[in-house]
Formats: C-alpha cells, sequence, structure tokens
C-alpha cells in the first residue's frame, strides 16, 4: 500500500472485526497496560517522571484529536454531523487530557469508569471502515488506548481511587451529557453518541434491541460494566485482603 493511500478516505478493503490486525492491537495495548502497571513504582518515585508522563500522554490525546480534524479537513470531508468531538470517546479523551494535566479528582471519579469503559468497548467492536495500517485505524486504536492509559496511570502511579460513589456520579454525567448531545443531533442532523440510530458497523447496540429501546438496555448494560469494574478491580481484592489479614491474626 503506498503512503498516499494510507491517508485516502477511499479504502480498498473494510476492516474485520476480530481479524489477526485486530487482535494484535488489542493486545499492544494490554501489554502496554501491564508495562504501565509494571512501571509504577519507578513513576512514584520520581516527581519529574510523573509529570513528563503526564504532559506525554496529555499530548497523545490532544495529537490524535487534532490529527483526526487535520485528516477530516485534508479530505475535505469535515462536517459538523460527523466530525465534531461529540461522541463519548471524543468527549473522554479530551477530558482525560485535562485531568492529566490538572490532576482533577471530580474528572477521574467520572473517566475511571466511563472512559475505560467506553473505550474498551469501542476497543472491542470499533466502530470503524478502514484496515490496518491506514492512518485512521491506527489512531483509532491510539486514541481509545490513550484514554485508558490515562485513568489507569492516575490509579496506578498517582494513587487516585474510585468509589460506588463515583459510579452513581458518573451515571449522573452520563445522562446530562446525553441530553445535551440529543440536543445537539436534533440542531445538527447528526447521529452523535449513537442517540438517534444505531451505527452502520457492527456493534454491541446490535444486541440490545430496536430503536428506541436499546438505550434503555444500553444504560443498564454500562451500569453493569461499572459496578463489575469497580468489583473486580477494587471492592473484591479489598474483601480478601481483610479476610487474609483475618485469618493471619486468628493464627497467631
Amino acid at each position: 500500500m503506498s503512503p498516499i493511500r494510507l491517508f485516502d478516505r477511499h479504502r480498498e478493503a473494510d476492516f474485520v472485526m476480530f481479524s489477526p490486525s485486530h487482535w494484535i492491537l488489542l493486545a499492544v495495548i494490554a501489554g502496554l497496560c501491564l508495562l504501565l502497571y509494571k512501571s509504577r513504582f519507578a513513576l512514584q518515585a520520581s516527581p519529574s517522571r510523573r509529570r513528563f508522563f503526564r504532559i506525554l500522554l496529555a499530548a497523545s490525546l490532544l495529537l490524535c484529536e487534532a490529527g483526526l480534524h487535520i485528516w477530516y479537513v485534508s479530505q475535505g470531508i469535515w462536517r459538523t454531523s460527523s466530525s465534531l468531538p461529540l461522541e463519548l470517546c471524543g468527549i473522554t479523551l479530551l477530558l482525560s487530557a485535562v485531568m492529566l494535566l490538572t490532576r482533577s479528582r471530580l474528572l477521574y471519579s467520572f473517566l475511571f469508569f466511563a472512559g475505560i469503559g467506553g473505550a474498551l468497548i469501542a476497543l472491542l467492536t470499533p466502530n470503524l471502515l478502514y484496515p490496518f495500517p491506514h492512518f485512521r485505524f491506527l489512531l483509532f486504536f491510539m486514541a481509545h488506548g490513550a484514554i485508558i492509559w490515562a485513568s489507569l496511570y492516575m490509579t496506578w502511579v498517582e494513587g487516585f481511587r474510585p468509589s460506588w460513589k463515583g459510579i452513581a456520579f458518573t451515571m449522573l454525567v452520563l445522562n446530562l451529557v446525553a441530553a445535551l448531545v440529543y440536543g445537539s443531533n436534533s440542531l445538527l442532523g447528526s447521529n452523535y453518541m449513537f442517540l438517534m440510530h444505531k451505527p452502520s458497523t457492527a456493534s454491541v447496540l446490535d444486541f440490545f434491541g430496536p430503536y428506541p429501546y436499546y438505550l434503555l438496555v444500553e444504560e443498564g448494560f454500562a451500569l453493569l460494566i461499572f459496578v463489575l469494574m469497580y468489583a473486580c478491580f477494587f471492592a473484591l481484592p479489598e474483601l480478601a485482603g481483610r479476610r487474609r489479614r483475618k485469618d493471619s491474626i486468628r493464627r497467631r
């Protein structure tokens, strides 16, 4: 494939979900998450490293968004009805950059659930037309991976922690955002956050029924994902740790 075709909006083939290239990029993102976890103590030990990493990750997020808009403009397809950062992952991408630069706990309480959960679903069922190694393919996976890395960094390195209340806060904010985006869709004739109809590509929404019922199912699904995220990564490990400590005390 020539360099020009890597950026051309016209494509010779479509992205195929769970193709080898899809699995490889998922593995790369998971591997980088593991590397971040392994590096947490080295980053914690140096304020300058933490600051550099936060700025680097925030810059990567913003460059991904800027790169997308530059591509839209270069191909003559930038439209208010489809190019604004009003998708959930576009919103969480920009907020993740702000969170990293400001170390905002309020943004973290929302982004840990909405950012990681939304980006993870997007990575597993991408709303993507362009296959590897097209620019849009690489940008898609880099941007969504960086959204996840941002919240994991704040958790593993900066020591931030979500809470059960954070789930309720996230659901409240998501509904407020959805209401604002719905209003924008009505004005622009757009379908941001798929609030007007399902995407044309395969997605998890295909299992949630017809419009508008899939919106209610989607909300319940999001709540379930957030609860499972908190239970698996925080509540259950803490409960197991308390039991081990009690058993240790009893044996003494």
